[in-house]
């Protein structure tokens, strides 16, 4: 597979500012990928879009149809969890995310009620360098290069 075939996509809800990170830092460290913004509110989706993604979707029916065709997921952990993001995911959305294929990237939040056991408690942007270093190895494993 080609970089420029893979897609990814970025789910956030409420202001968008976890996702407006993971796309401006998507399109920094892999620019030939496809960045799809996914917002379970026109808001995070338009600060996707204004942060670089190529195109995006907003809603539930956005949501659960454009992660079936995603490569890799990024966003927040809560996005897994009906009610997550403040009551923002809906059941549909959370089954859709984690049923899907696409390899999930999900980076811990306070805010969503998980717990991770996986040491202290770090900044965003410690845990977006975290998630594009799992991102090139992604990319890496898809594109055999």
């Amino acid at each position: 597979m080609k970089r420029t075939d893979i897609l990814v996509a970025v789910i956030d809800g409420q202001g968008g500012g976890m996702g407006r990170a993971l796309v401006e830092a998507v399109k920094k460290s892999a620019p030939d990928v496809h960045v799809r913004a996914l917002g379970t509110n026109a808001l995070a989706t338009a600060a996707m879009l204004k942060a670089g993604a190529d195109d995006g979707a907003t809603g539930e029916n956005a949501v659960i149809c454009n992660v079936r065709r995603a490569h890799v997921l990024l966003g927040p952990v809560g996005a897994l969890a009906a009610d997550g993001l403040l009551g923002e995911v809906t059941a549909p959305m959370a089954a859709a995310i984690g049923s899907c294929g696409a390899v999930k990237i999900l980076l811990p939040s306070n805010r969503c009620g998980i717990r991770l056991a996986v040491g202290p408690a770090q900044s965003l942007p410690f845990y977006i360098r975290e998630a594009m270093g799992l991102l090139a190895e992604e990319l890496e494993r898809l594109c055999g290069a």
